[in-house]
């Protein structure tokens, strides 16, 4: 076994995360310390096997079942990649063409597509208080199936992004500026700047900025939450925030100035999204089928955010960032500046710039997600590693 694959065995010998086995993963605040870093140093693993031309297929047959409830590309294709990498056939859900359609339970529909799954993958973050609840939904469904043997395992369940979290993107992000910093012992004290963007566009999620100062502030790192007035997020998820903060030794604080956000961070992630308290509305128009009252709330915040224009990440704004040179994150895709809009969350000029970077931060999310589905499925994460190592069968084979 070469070298750098030991050093991930050897940190996830030091590390307990017994508890992920048979789990799920939800939030990133419902994991300890020990299970994240287990995240982060299996996905190193994986990453390095691959490239090592080594497979790292645990699963001979099996699906991952998706759904969507939400347009979405690298997320997609990241589950998709995650669950090939582990041997697992991806297929997706659509509501439309199914029985969900004609009211069919989520009990039933749970069920129904897990016989032969073994991971199931869900998005659902446009409807406040509703697409948490739905996972833990299905979770309860299939474990229940399980119980009663109507399932021969209970499949595992990965948030791909709900009202609350985006657990895959906030971590693919945190092992991303793990790497860029050499190490998540180089990251306290750094300064990392969440701050809203201007958009052209309406509705955008709250789980990204949520799922960003939930995470970040685990590793004492300073967190600046940035927005304009009326575009909090959820007050629990600030919570707990600065909760988070206190224990690690960083800190939580929150500004309505763009300007003040950037000023020394080493870190900056300046995205749009909607306001807590328009997105709950939002959901409650659509509880009642109210199109007219839809129609109405998308002009207002349109109008809204017509007003905070100049929040956007400029080289001017990005020179004020530490050494001017701080690192710049986006989930993607990015609200362009003459590119994708007249207006948008970003120069042109900066994004060409992290360009590499961008696609970089990206390309963590499917080891992110195969960690994950690895961890609950896998009793001895160690000795597996070890054992896909020596059999050494080649992912690529050529004469």
């Amino acid at each position: 076994m070469d070298s750098k694959l030991q050093a991930y065995i050897d940190e996830l010998n030091a590390l307990d995360f017994k508890g992920m086995y048979g789990g799920d993963f939800f939030l990133t605040w419902e994991k300890s310390d020990d299970e994240l870093a287990a995240v982060f140093a299996v996905a190193d693993a994986l990453r390095h096997l691959r490239e090592s031309n080594i497979s790292t297929r645990i699963f001979d047959s099996g699906l991952g079942v998706s759904l969507f409830r939400d347009n979405s590309t690298r997320t997609r294709f990241s589950f998709a990649s995650a669950c090939n990498l582990l041997g697992l056939h991806v297929q997706d859900l659509d509501e439309g063409k199914s029985q969900i359609a004609h009211g069919e339970t989520v009990r039933e529909t749970a069920n129904m597509i897990s016989f032969m799954a073994d991971v199931i993958g869900i998005r659902d973050d446009m409807y406040i208080g509703k697409g948490n609840k739905y996972m833990h939904e299905v979770v309860d469904a299939v474990t229940e199936g399980h119980r009663q043997g109507v399932l021969a395992q209970k499949p595992t369940l990965v948030n791909l992004q709900c009202d609350i979290d985006h657990p895959t993107q906030c971590m693919a992000d945190m092992l991303h500026i793990i790497h860029e910093f050499g190490g998540v012992e180089n990251l306290k004290g750094k300064k990392i700047a969440m701050t809203w963007a201007y958009s052209p566009s309406y509705g955008k999620p709250l789980s990204v900025p949520q799922g960003v100062i939930g995470l970040m502030t685990r590793f004492g790192m300073d967190v600046v939450l940035a927005h304009p007035e009326g575009y909090e997020v959820m007050s629990g998820v600030e919570e707990v925030a600065c909760f988070n903060a206190a224990r690690s030794g960083g800190s939580f604080t929150k500004t309505h100035s763009m300007a003040e956000a950037f000023k020394g961070a080493d870190i900056v992630y300046p995205k749009s999204w909607a306001p807590y308290a328009a997105m709950e509305k939002r959901t409650k128009l659509y509880e009642k089928s109210d199109a007219e009252g839809i129609k109405a709330l998308e002009k207002e915040l349109l109008k809204q955010n017509a007003e905070h224009v100049d929040w956007c990440c400029t080289e001017e704004l990005m020179a004020t960032t530490k050494g001017g040179r701080a690192l710049y994150l986006h989930c993607l895709p990015a609200d362009i500046s003459g590119v994708s809009c007249e207006k948008g969350e970003v120069a042109a000029s900066v994004f060409d710039r992290y360009r590499t970077p961008l696609y970089r931060q990206a390309s963590f999310k499917p080891y992110i997600i195969a960690a994950m589905i690895f961890l609950a499925k896998v009793k001895d994460p160690q000795a597996t590693l070890s054992a896909l190592a020596e059999q050494n069968t080649p992912r690529f084979f050529q004469a």
